[in-house]
Formats: C-alpha cells, sequence, structure tokens
C-alpha cells in the first residue's frame, strides 16, 4: 500500500530529525551517579519490559486480520515507534554521560556540580536549588540543570558571595547564603 493512504509520515522512522537537548560546545554531558543509574533503569525496563510487552500486543494485533482498520495495530506501532525513539535517546545520552559525584566537594564552600546552594534575591527571598545534569534537572524538586543561567551565575562562587544574575527581564543582584554537598558514602 502506497504511503498516501495511511497517516504515518515519511519521517516517522527516521532518526535524523531527533535533537538532543543541547549541550555547550566543548562541554560534557555531566551527570550525578544517581541521575546515571535512573537513566540507565529507565533504558534496561523500555529494553527488558516495555518494548518486548508492545512488540507481543503488535503481534496478536496483526494476527486479527485487516491492519488499516485495526486500532490495536495502529496503536501499537505508533507506540512502539515512541519507545524505540526514547531507547534511542536514552543510549546516546548514556554513551556521552560523564559521571560526576558531587560528595568529593563535600565540606567546602565553593559552589561546583552536585552542590545545593541556597540563595537570597535583592527582595530577601530565600531559594535552594541543586546543581545537576541536563537529563536529571527538575524543577519540582529544586534541581537545575548546570548551563541554566542561575547555575551558571553561582558556579565557582562561595558563601556570602554578592551575584549578578542576568535574566530577560534585567540584572538582579542575589547573595549565596549557604553550600553544601552530599556527604560521601562509606566504603
Amino acid at each position: 500500500m502506497s504511503k498516501a493512504f495511511t497517516k504515518e509520515s515519511d519521517s516517522a522512522g527516521d532518526d535524523d530529525d531527533l535533537q538532543l537537548p543541547p549541550i555547550p560546545s566543548g562541554g560534557k554531558n555531566y551527570i550525578t551517579p544517581q541521575g546515571y543509574a535512573r537513566l540507565r533503569e529507565e533504558w534496561v525496563d523500555l529494553m527488558d519490559n516495555e518494548r518486548p510487552r508492545m512488540v507481543e500486543a503488535v503481534f496478536w494485533a496483526a494476527s486479527n486480520g485487516d491492519r488499516s482498520e485495526n486500532g490495536d495495530y495502529l496503536y501499537g506501532k505508533k507506540r512502539l515507534r515512541e519507545i524505540d525513539r526514547r531507547i534511542w535517546f536514552l543510549t546516546k545520552r548514556i554513551e556521552i554521560a560523564e559521571i560526576t559525584n558531587p560528595s568529593v566537594h563535600f565540606g567546602i564552600d565553593q559552589i561546583f556540580f552536585g552542590a545545593t546552594v541556597s540563595y537570597a534575591d535583592e527582595a530577601g527571598l530565600e531559594r535552594t536549588v541543586t546543581i545537576t545534569g541536563i537529563d536529571e534537572a527538575n524543577s519540582a524538586r529544586g534541581e537545575v540543570s548546570w548551563i541554566s543561567p542561575i547555575a551558571r551565575t553561582l558556579l565557582r562562587a562561595r558563601a556570602g558571595d554578592t551575584l549578578k544574575l542576568v535574566m530577560p527581564g534585567g540584572v538582579e543582584e542575589i547573595e549565596v547564603l549557604t553550600v553544601c554537598y552530599p556527604a560521601p558514602l562509606p566504603d
């Protein structure tokens, strides 16, 4: 059957149009050991559980006959493509990951990757952020990517420093209050 009669685009299976979140040129894809473990866990789950289940469902749906109006088959193929794209994405990110353990900085007051930093803005509002990797940052948990404007401003500063945070609305002064790192795990 011609692709002209299906809802799939010609690029539905192409990986060329998929883009990874940008890493600054010359930069590395820094990630904490916990973030790396989460990416790897998701990859393993997709490869060992979700993809085989979906392949089985598509095989079952295909055996039901006419595929052109078979909703289970069409949905299954679409979901399988989504799973394959996510596997491709995770594979590429895991390949270029640079695992950096923030606990090596435990006890110092200078801000590096993995630091949890409390700072106050000009209005006196205190905020706390943890500087993490691009693939693990989650603003709901107070995590920011190391390439975000706030992280770039904070990196290399120390507790007590006053910094200028450049934002789209202008420049704001912030003061670093505390810097902490996770404690090293006992051997």
